[in-house]
């Protein structure tokens, strides 16, 4: 009879980061584990209530001191280990920041190697390197985020004005956990719909951040509902004024208007959770280059 358990599933990110180096060549972020004797590139396992962006950014910051700014995905591998298998995720990266690494039992040695050396000489495990291949070949890319606020109160419950309806507890634990989220695209550009639970959705974000929220009444469901055009044209300005400045954008709004907000920026349209957010990869003319979804996880 076939076994059909699957054993345990382990679930990991990590990044390809890449720098400019020496006589043109790029050199690739790489780590040393004392206790399997190799090199590779950053990775750790994922926390619960974790994204995916969030751990490979945390997993790399720590095991290297490099802080990071995520891109385009890179695609994952998996491996067998114990009575089960670890997938691990990765994206493209840049360093944003750099301190100094502290040789520890995980991780005593950290390295920028020139790739053409990380290829053929450095790299332990053969199936990383495609993911060093795949994020050489990748063109440089802006995120912009498009958020669905978190859970708000439910409307039956709520006797005032609709654009003042709040966030409910599960909607706040929701917008705190975006914060690692969104740091780790390197968002530092904040837009919403007027209505409080857009801003509130954001609103741990900007704090931590100490970045203002420009809100938007043509984002609201009052206005945006009745005006598609409008809101077609604003996101169109705002998906372009995060291309041409080169930072990273968040974008929060309601569950009516988010098909037209995906839409002006060339994503199809699907259906989010409260709390959820797609990102879009966006090229020099602001077309998308790629898309993800990720899902709250509260």
């Amino acid at each position: 009879m076939a076994n059909n358990h699957a054993g345990k599933q382990v679930t990991a990110a990590g990044t390809v980061v890449l720098r400019p180096g020496a006589n043109g060549e790029p050199e690739v972020l790489l780590v040393h584990r004392p206790r399997y004797s190799d090199w590779s590139l950053p990775k750790g396992k994922l926390h619960a209530d974790e994204s995916l962006p969030g751990c490979a950014a945390r997993e790399t910051e720590e095991e290297s001191a490099v802080s990071v700014r995520l891109g385009i995905p890179v695609g994952h591998i998996r491996y067998p280990v114990g009575n089960g298998h670890k997938t691990v995720h990765y994206w493209h990266a840049r360093a944003v920041n750099g301190g100094k690494h502290k040789p520890n039992a995980e991780v005593d040695q950290v390295a920028w190697v020139p790739v053409s050396k990380a290829l053929t000489e450095v790299l332990t495990y053969a199936d990383e390197r495609p993911l060093v291949h795949q994020a050489l070949a990748q063109p440089d890319s802006t995120p912009l985020v498009i958020v669905r606020h978190g859970k708000a109160m439910l409307r039956s419950n709520w006797t005032g004005r609709d654009q003042a309806r709040p966030l409910d507890e599960r909607g706040r634990r929701q917008s705190k956990a975006l914060v690692p989220l969104l740091e780790a695209y390197g968002v530092q550009q904040l837009v919403s719909s007027t209505s409080l639970r857009c801003a509130k959705t954001l609103q741990p974000y900007a704090k931590a951040q100490r970045l203002d929220i420009e809100g938007w009444a043509m984002l609201s469901e009052e206005q945006g509902t009745k005006d598609p055009k409008g809101v077609a044209a604003l996101m169109g300005r705002l998906a372009r004024q995060a291309v041409e400045s080169g930072v990273p954008m968040a974008v929060c709004g309601h569950r009516p208007v988010l098909p037209t907000m995906l839409e002006a920026v060339g994503i199809p349209n699907r259906a989010l959770q409260p709390g959820a957010a797609v990102v879009a990869h966006l090229g020099a003319d602001a077309e998308v280059l790629a898309v993800e979804v990720h899902k709250p996880r509260l």
